[in-house]
């Protein structure tokens, strides 16, 4: 089987980090991107050094979903941790272990803890709980990679508790952009649900008090899924299973092919089958399906259980993230959910790289009453925000401009370049958390950063990587930025390397002055292309 580019590029970062002696790493890979498929491949790469191999999983399903995409991508065979079934004594070198039975203390003492060399973690976002930990502590010499599609800033401070870096992630919007996935457009129905009097639990809206605050709603709801869901396959994500029934009800009585599902029921293979075979086109469930189920033909969620996890809202969205013949998009509804100071997840939490930029993404797509596209007002939202903070930190900068040092301080480099991921960095990992080494602050001045300002090891080595890229692509270095940015030009950072060098030398043949044909307040480079870049004195 032939892996994508950018599958073939994570696993060779995942074998590249242990390779360096990082023994937990995780990989991040949007629903939809073939993650069961990559550590298939890396654990056939380990097999090949004769590892024994654990695949780690809370759900029955997950593990019978990776034993399958094991076999068919590798040819590998597993045996099974889980209930009845046991690995000790097989001669098989992978296993998929449920999490739940290899936690009891009294079967994880069978097992030496050298036993297994490298252990997989499938959907990593759950294993900071105890039952993992347990499990993960016993076997502490393995190799270990974490493999989810969803963590957002919160989880990955949880999760850089327990895993040392982060080998490789593949975002949303590039697998959409590189034609991986379905593009995303949200549509904010103008329904006030009301939330104030639901309280919360283990960090979330409480499923029954949302059900109640619900069901004064339901019928209006399937009126406005009449409107926009007709021709289109939808999933449906409820609260509670008695509630998912109810609207089944009236979706029925509107005209759809619905279908509801739950834990409980008997046939609930078949009505997967069905609603895949398009005998239905709407399947309500109780948050049955956010993990382990694919059908790609789903062109349309809609998430009726609102929650402040954004790891869960990318689950449930992410069921209708694949790619389909006659599909164009998947279209994600909305709603005005009403609560008193709980910030909500909405679809454009999704791709959005901080608050800031969902906020205003999500008050456009509300103020425009039809589907936008995600990518397109997240590009309009990031240049709101940029612009804003260019207009709050204006004086800063300006200060900064004039500082006489020979050095660029890192706020000013990373508005210069338009860098919002540097702007917004917050360390995950203990590593990324200690002070920067004196080998990488001694290179941030060499390549003209005053490290002064670097509060840790994580950012330095942004900036550092930043830095190597934009010599790559010949981009202008913070010398320049700094000599030009103090003459009053703007977003230097942006330039080419050859057209600022053109520059200065302009301005040094002009007797170190501005040529009067020239303004700096709106000068705009001409690109200049195919000359070699060589570092200069400036």
């Amino acid at each position: 089987m032939k892996l994508r580019p950018y599958q073939e590029e994570s696993k060779n970062a995942v074998l590249n980090e242990w390779d360096k002696g990082v023994l937990r790493t995780l990989l991040v890979l949007p629903t939809g991107c073939g993650k069961t498929i990559v550590f298939s491949k890396i654990i056939e790469e380990r097999v090949k050094k004769g590892d024994r191999v654990l695949v780690l999983a809370h759900r029955g399903e997950l593990l019978e979903q990776a034993a399958d995409k094991l076999e068919k991508a590798t040819g590998l065979k597993c045996s099974v941790e889980k209930a009845e079934s046991s690995c000790l004594g097989s001669w098989f070198r992978i296993t998929v272990g449920s999490v739940q039975s290899l936690m009891r203390e009294k079967r994880l003492k069978k097992f030496d803890r050298d036993y297994f060399d490298t252990i997989v973690i499938d959907e990593a976002h759950h294993c900071i709980s105890e039952g993992y930990q347990r499990v993960l502590n016993h076997f502490d010499k393995a190799n270990v990679l974490g493999v989810t599609a969803t963590p957002d800033r919160g989880d990955m401070k949880n999760l850089g508790s327990y895993f040392d870096s982060l080998a490789y992630e593949y975002t949303l919007p590039k697998a959409i952009k590189e034609g991986f996935l379905a593009p995303i457009k949200a549509l904010t129905i103008p329904l006030k649900l009301d939330l104030t009097g639901v309280s919360q639990q283990a960090g979330d809206f409480k499923a029954s008090e949302i059900g109640t605050a619900l069901a004064p709603y339901l019928e209006q709801i399937a009126d406005e899924m009449v409107k926009y869901c007709s021709d289109r396959k939808t999933v449906v994500f409820l609260p509670l299973i008695k509630t998912s029934q109810k609207f089944t009800r009236i979706l029925q009585e509107k005209g759809f092919k619905a279908v509801e599902v739950n834990g409980d029921s008997d046939n609930r293979a078949q009505v997967l089958e069905d609603f895949d075979s398009n005998k239905y086109n709407v399947l309500c469930n109780s948050m049955l399906l956010t993990e382990g189920w694919d059908c790609p033909s789903v062109d349309c969620v809609i998430v009726l259980r609102p929650t402040k996890v954004r790891s869960l809202y990318s689950q449930m969205v992410g069921r209708g993230t694949r790619l389909h013949s006659g599909k164009e998009d998947l279209l994600v509804l909305d709603f005005l959910w009403h609560t008193e100071k709980h910030e909500l997840c909405h679809p454009a939490h999704l791709i959005a790289q901080n608050e800031e930029v969902a906020k205003i993404m999500t008050d456009k797509i509300t103020e425009s009453g039809c589907p936008e596209d995600l990518e397109i007002i997240e590009k309009i939202a990031e240049e709101e925000v940029i612009l804003q903070r260019e207009e709050a930190l204006a004086a800063k900068l300006e200060e900064m401009r004039k500082r006489k040092r020979k050095l660029v301080d890192p706020l000013q480099f990373e508005m210069s370049i338009q860098a919002e991921d540097l702007a917004n960095y917050v360390p995950s990992f203990g590593w990324e958390m200690s002070p920067p080494s004196e080998k990488q602050i001694k290179t941030l001045e060499k390549m003209g950063i005053f490290p002064d300002e670097v509060e840790n090891a994580g950012k330095a080595k942004l900036l550092l990587d930043r830095l190597e890229v934009r010599r790559n692509e010949g981009l202008t270095t913070p010398k320049q930025i700094r000599f030009l940015e103090q003459r009053g030009f703007k977003n230097v950072g942006t330039w080419e390397f050859n057209s600022a060098r053109k520059l200065i030398d302009r301005i040094a043949g002009n007797g170190w002055k501005i040529p009067k044909d020239i303004n700096p307040k709106n000068y705009k480079p001409s690109a200049s292309i195919g000359d070699a870049y060589v570092e200069l004195p400036f």
